[in-house]
């Protein structure tokens, strides 16, 4: 990984923290997939865009409906429950 990568993931890291308020490093629970038969959505505001069979970070059960993930490019933001498999 190059200077300036790592550079840029430490500032995705941070407007990540600043944006959910989360405080800490960011550990990575576990591993889901996108439903295959859930539609594709998407994203916009606090919402991670959707692709099916997709496979997702899980950072933090925040609550029945959310669920706070980080897809392939590091983005973070929530996920509907309803979209990941139980």
């Amino acid at each position: 990984m190059t200077l300036k990568e790592c550079k840029k993931e430490e500032k995705a890291d941070r407007e990540f923290q600043k944006k959910f308020k989360f405080e800490g490093s960011i550990n990575v629970l576990t591993q889901m997939m996108v439903d295959p038969a859930a539609t594709e959505k998407r994203g916009g505001g606090k919402n991670l865009p959707l692709r099916r069979g997709e496979i997702l970070d899980v950072i933090q059960f925040t609550n029945q409906e959310q669920i706070l993930c980080r897809n392939s490019q590091r983005r973070c933001k929530s996920v509907g429950a309803e979209a990941l498999p139980a």
